[in-house]
């Protein structure tokens, strides 16, 4: 049976060991307490690949998404590059099979686009309705609109290695000089509201309503700009013209930002760039001023504070050791007082530092056609076609945008996740509409008392698309190829596997 197992737990990670103890019970042995464990396990970047697949494969994404191997309930059966993506039932599936035979995924980065095709009925789902289209859906008889609550933060980053922001006066200033208020009032749906701290304030812990952001204040502004000797400044702003539900108008949003800090003396140019390149770029620290944000994995604080803040997170540029030390002290313990006073530490050395600036907690909704039985939406994972039902052979949805690969494991983009959703399962997984986590690929799963072993007994007799029998070697193996920098399947798209290092820490091996 296969395992991978650290030394010691001196690398930087926080995972000890991961072991197949029989062909259907696998164990992960953590080097420190994490409550969070069930929910980071059931993200979509941890679902399991065949052992002997990823060998063949050598876990390259390319290869993969060609022919994605999976145990969902539907396979791939066209990817069409540029147009879309078209799944077929799987036969063999384990669970409830799929109630339509077929599902098709397209995109479109216009909502207007994307609500013409539901109204017209090419399609029977869509994502991100447009802020001024909410009332058009519901007035229609033909539709149904499911809003999502706001449990996402969209914010401006820095990066703090690169100038003019590796200038504490500079970032200070664009906090004090962008009046985030006029962004939410003017750009954003019903149900957003604007960030007083990075983790929604409908979190048990993590938000610090009683450290509030920096006031609007353009007079500060330009005195600190002029203290640090950059008056007249000229900086790029970049983004991706991808709608999320953090940011619906991404183009109109960047526009405003432009004009309010061309009001304290700032001139600012603006670059669109390819949603993933854009994303490959930030995460490798090379985007110095950029709109970006994030939508929840689970509904807990170190999804929104360790994933950005952690030691192994480059975006911001160079991590504060103090922030970490207290990240760690607050994802250790269960409990709440002691987390919510390391976070609230935490809010005030962001509002010290400003690596960003929190904008808004943006409201948004999903649009499907009246008649679309099982039609949800999921607070903090992908949607699951399999269980929506239109009166047709074909279940089409279109969201904003085409996915980057097939291979979630080196992804962190949602319209990749939708796309894997469908293919590939985890040990757990969200119950539908809902945060709370429930058995997939795992029948059952135990901790012991300090939570730093975990135990899942894998339910038997699961198949992959190729034929393969789920075992316990599969998930050592998958998980391995994240984890270990000298696994021969440790390559993905990009190398980064940000979930892992995110949620785990460093990589075993790493150079």
């Amino acid at each position: 049976m296969m395992k991978v197992e650290a030394p010691n737990c001196d690398y930087g990670g926080t995972m000890k060991a991961i072991e197949a103890v029989d062909a259907l019970t696998v164990k992960f042995t953590l080097c420190t307490p994490d409550p969070a464990f069930p929910y980071k396990i059931a993200g979509d970047s941890f679902a399991i690949l065949d052992a002997d697949y990823l060998n063949e494969t050598g876990g390259d994404s390319n290869k993969i998404s060609e022919d994605p191997v999976g145990t969902g309930p539907y396979k791939l059966k066209e990817w069409k590059r540029g147009e879309s993506i078209t799944f077929e039932a799987f036969a063999d599936y384990w669970g409830e099979k799929a109630k339509t035979p077929t599902a098709v995924l397209r995109w479109s980065k216009e909502a207007a686009q994307r609500l013409l095709e539901l109204q017209s009925g090419n399609a029977d789902g869509m994502s991100n309705v447009g802020p001024d289209d909410f009332e058009t859906v519901e007035k229609d008889a033909d539709l149904k609109l499911i809003e999502v609550p706001a449990a996402n933060i969209f914010y401006i980053g820095f990066n703090n290695t690169i100038p003019p922001f590796d200038d504490d006066r500079v970032r200070l200033a664009f906090a004090y000089g962008i009046d985030r208020q006029r962004i939410v009032d003017d750009y954003y749906p019903r149900g957003s509201v604007v960030a007083t701290s990075f983790v929604p304030t409908s979190f048990a812990v993590g938000a610090s309503p009683n450290v509030p952001w920096h006031e609007y204040n353009p007079e500060k502004a330009r005195e600190l700009l002029k203290e640090a000797g950059k008056e007249n400044l000229e900086v790029t702003l970049t983004y991706r013209d991808v709608v999320r539900g953090y940011l619906p108008n991404p183009g109109i949003v960047a526009q405003e930002i432009q004009a309010q800090l061309k009001e304290i003396g700032v001139n600012v140019k603006i670059e669109v760039k390819e949603s993933g390149a854009f994303l490959d770029a930030v995460t490798a620290g090379k985007e110095a001023f950029y709109l970006l944000g994030w939508g929840a994995d689970y509904p807990d604080a170190t999804n929104f504070l360790d994933y950005h803040f952690g030691p192994e997170n480059k975006q911001f540029g160079k991590p504060y050791d103090d922030i970490v030390a207290l990240l760690k002290e607050g994802a250790s313990t269960a409990d709440l007082a002691k987390r919510q006073a390391a976070y609230d530490k935490v809010n005030e050395l962001l509002k010290k530092y400003v690596p960003m600036i929190p904008v808004a907690h943006g409201g948004s909704a999903l649009a499907f056609r009246a008649d679309v039985e099982g039609a949800h939406a999921n607070p903090v994972s992908a949607l699951v076609f399999a269980v929506m039902a239109p009166p047709r052979d074909t279940f089409v949805y279109v969201q904003n945008a085409e996915p980057i690969s097939l291979h979630c494991a080196d992804e962190s983009d949602g319209e990749t996740f939708t796309a894997c959703a469908q293919i590939y399962e985890t040990l757990l997984r969200f119950k539908l509409g809902t945060a709370e986590v429930e058995p997939a690929l795992a029948e059952s799963y135990e901790s012991n008392a300090d939570l730093t072993e975990w135990t899942f007994k894998l339910r038997p007799g699961v198949k992959f698309h190729n034929g393969a029998t789920l075992d316990a070697n599969d998930v050592v193996a998958t998980m391995a190829a994240q984890w270990d920098a000298k696994n021969p399947n440790h390559k993905g798209r990009t190398g980064s596997f940000e979930y892992w290092t995110a949620y785990f820490g460093s990589f075993l091996n790493a150079q």
